[in-house]
């Protein structure tokens, strides 16, 4: 071999392990390689320290956008057309759009990305449109649209309110113990259906010309919508004695009979509640929930109780949305809108921190400093949802947005502690123990945090405590935070605790498959990560429990489900990290189980790629184009649990330097992140830079 030495290594769980050893210029290729990534990602950082990606999804932003701008009256508005341009600019080739690259075509998307573009005046007789009409109506037709997309149809005066599910604004009045109250929806369905119980309440239309008809899309020749919703919370039989979907759907006719006969002696009251609600929520917020559907939904929500353009609260809405837009051109020079879902600094300056630690920069340099700074004034110092089932416990914590206080997620706590673990004193969290889970620290915010470890003087000692005191101040309170979000099951959700009301899952509206927030075992890895990174003993309940419902997590290939990444790389390669990093010896035979699982899926190219159709189709896990991003979490897995001399190592490291860009980055196409499954995928756009650094630099590291 010209650049590597192979040789038998160490055995693990019975079976024999290549080992690689890399030659000089291997080394060198390696060093020339994580310096260009790591200068490349110190030149991206802003100038308070943080870091922010452009966070991509797919394109019923853009249509939705054009929707909301065609209620307002503004639908041939310059930036309606310019939307326009960006989604003609994403039509696949089937004709339709999908949900991500090279994916199959999106029904509800599809007919209202066709929707968008005869609004902002494209002739349904151009080719592209004739191509598009036929793909969605070989697709099934717009019979075939979800619950979200019919109040879209209804609010334009396509369809009739009575099509669209009922969402009563009365559901706030129902209490925390009540089976269905707001509070048992996910925290982003909450957002969303709070604000659009207004538009059900008042139910106005704006009248589109005969022009922007979409007739031609029912492939029936009744053109109706069923009166019943499909989708993928409603496929199949439901589990138990009760059919709840039907339940549901009873429920749905009984409110409509009731309404039509004008039975709605709460209805002004709820109304006001609501309103309330969402007002108290904007405060501290990049828009309602910070993501672009609420922030929607809030606009078209306030404007049905009568707030003018110009007041304060629409103008700041529109405005959050603006944050949300990137203007450029395309090929021929057509200028072209697009918007993001929302933004992702807290997490992408965590991430990067984390990678630029593992590649050697101090924790003193100034870019770290300065990160770390960034990272401390996002922390959560308010209540918020999560509150109300835990009114006691001192506010924590950290959001993935700019501002967004009311909710603070599970998953961003824990990067952030991460990172803050990488950049305490030296020996803190390793030689050094924080004494966070004590009765003193349970019960009293104010506690002491006690550390045992060593330095070379006492006046050392003290002048880093010293130093690292406001760090370590938000870590406990992040960590207690955290600790008091651990569901009964023993696992994590992103943002509530026991979120797991399946039977949510049936209601008419439920169709977008993020109706409850249950746990998952990558966060719940997260979580362990986080723990060990500041030096949380390992011996507590809170421990066992986690570690017990990530065990029977476990699939029967031996990989694990990815909530929040695509998709068995991403839960795979989070889990044995966690788990090692908690103190699993990597000898164990369950992860030298999930192990053998990454190196039976990397390619011969020696990369490593999955397809979001996986969530559809689990056949196809750990199946589809290799990309960096993917590449490096496999590399993280296998370093994590002692592989770093293993062949598919080194054949993973080659990949990630051959197809490395001169200046440090990577080109990946692909979507890696996910939004919620099956329904909605996203492309963090730092993904295939901070992932890939850290994995090469922990390579070096691992094989020094």
């Amino acid at each position: 071999m010209s650049s590597k030495q192979a040789g038998i290594g160490s055995q693990h769980a019975g079976e024999s392990t290549m080992t690689v050893a890399r030659d000089a210029s291997s080394i060198t290729s390696l060093a020339q390689g994580i310096e260009r990534t790591r200068d490349h990602l110190l030149s991206l950082q802003q100038p308070d320290g943080h870091w922010c990606a452009e966070l991509e999804g797919d394109t019923i932003l853009e249509s939705e956008y054009i929707l909301l701008l065609a209620f307002l009256g503004k639908g041939q508005s310059e930036q309606a057309k310019e939307a326009a341009a960006y989604l003609l600019d994403q039509q696949c080739d089937h004709g339709g759009w999908g949900m991500f690259p090279g994916g199959p075509l999106e029904i509800s998307g599809s007919a209202k990305a066709y929707l968008a573009l005869k609004i902002t005046g494209h002739d349904p007789k151009a080719d592209y449109m004739v191509r598009a009409r036929e793909a969605i109506l070989r697709a099934g037709g717009v019979e075939k649209v979800n619950s979200f997309t019919r109040y879209y149809l209804a609010m334009l005066g396509l369809i009739p309110y009575e099509l669209c599910p009922a969402v009563p604004p009365e559901m706030i009045l129902l209490p925390l113990w009540a089976p269905f109250n707001i509070y048992e929806m996910s925290a982003w369905s909450r957002t969303i259906i709070v604000p659009l119980s207004l538009l059900w309440a008042c139910q106005p239309k704006t009248t589109l010309p005969p022009e922007h008809q979409i007739d031609e899309l029912y492939a029936s020749p009744e053109k109706r919508l069923p009166a019943t919703i499909g989708g993928v919370n409603h496929e199949g039989p439901s589990q138990g004695w009760i059919n709840w979907t039907k339940f549901f759907q009873r429920v749905d006719q009984t409110i409509k009979f009731g309404e039509r006969l004008g039975i709605k002696p709460l209805r002004k009251h709820s109304i006001k509640l609501c309103e309330k609600w969402i007002l108290a929520r904007l405060k501290d917020s990049d828009g309602l929930g910070a993501i672009f559907p609420p922030i929607v939904w809030t606009l078209i929500g306030l404007r049905c109780l009568g707030y003018p353009d110009d007041s304060p609260v629409i103008v700041s809405q529109f405005e959050e949305l603006d944050k949300l837009m990137i203007r450029d051109v395309n090929a021929k020079g057509v200028a072209r809108l697009r918007l993001q879902p929302c933004l992702s600094p807290v997490w992408d300056t965590a991430i990067a921190t984390i990678a630029l630690r593992d590649a050697g920069v101090p924790r003193h340099d100034p870019a770290i400093r300065k990160s770390l700074q960034w990272l401390l004034s996002k922390e959560v110092r308010q209540q918020g949802d999560w509150s109300l089932r835990n009114p006691k416990l001192a506010p924590g914590g950290w959001y993935f947005e700019y501002n967004n206080e009311f909710y603070p997620d599970v998953d961003d706590t824990s990067m952030v502690l991460i990172a803050f673990g990488k950049c305490l004193p030296e020996g803190m969290g390793t030689d050094w123990t924080m004494e966070l889970f004590d009765d003193r620290a349970a019960t009293d915010p104010n506690a002491p945090v006690v550390f045992s470890g060593r330095s070379a003087s006492a006046e050392q000692a003290i002048a880093e405590l010293e130093a690292a005191s406001p760090m370590v101040n938000a870590m406990r309170r992040g960590v207690m935070w955290l600790k008091a979000m651990q569901s009964r099951d023993g696992g994590w959700g992103a943002f509530d605790a026991n979120n797991t009301r399946e039977v949510l899952t049936k209601v008419p509206f439920a169709d977008h498959n993020a109706m409850i927030d249950p746990s998952t075992a990558d966060i719940t890895a997260r979580v362990l990560e986080s723990f060990a990174a500041v030096g949380i003993r390992t011996d507590s309940e809170v421990h066992k429990k986690a570690l017990d419902f990530i065990w029977q997590d476990q699939q029967p290939d031996h990989c694990w489900y990815g909530r929040w990444g695509v998709n068995y790389i991403y839960g795979t390669w989070q889990v044995i990290v966690g788990l090692v990093t908690h103190g699993i010896p990597a000898r164990d035979p369950r992860i030298q189980r999930a192990v053998q699982w990454l190196k039976d899926h990397q390619q011969e190219c020696g990369g490593w790629g999955e397809t979001a159709n996986s969530y559809d189709d689990p056949t196809l896990r750990g199946t589809g184009v290799p990309t960096a991003s993917q590449t490096a979490w496999a590399l993280l897995g296998l370093i994590a649990a002692g592989e770093a001399h293993s062949e598919a190592a080194q054949r993973g490291v080659d990949y990630l330097l051959s197809t490395q860009r001169p200046n440090g980055t990577w080109y990946e196409h692909e979507f890696t992140g996910t939004g919620f499954p099956r329904v909605f995928y996203l492309k963090y756009h730092y993904y295939a830079l901070y992932f890939p650094l850290m994995a090469l630099a922990r390579y070096r590291k691992a094989i020094a």
